[in-house]
């Protein structure tokens, strides 16, 4: 339950980091719907990391 709600609170926050990031010279200019979901799995793999980094933290602290 608790990595469920991690999962909910990191998402929309690596969404708002990568923002500051500039992806468009990456890709070609007609590839803008691969682009998108490029970012999407960026950041669900970041999220993903994020989050299990903290749980894993949060159990070796015996803080959970």
């Amino acid at each position: 339950m608790i990595k469920i709600f991690l999962y909910i609170v990191f998402f929309p926050f690596v969404i708002w980091l990568m923002e500051s990031l500039n992806l468009n010279k990456i890709f070609k200019p007609s590839r803008v719907i691969q682009a998108r979901f490029m970012y999407l799995i960026i950041a669900m793999c970041i999220t993903y990391l994020a989050t299990n980094f903290l749980y894993d933290f949060f159990l070796n602290c015996n803080i959970v």
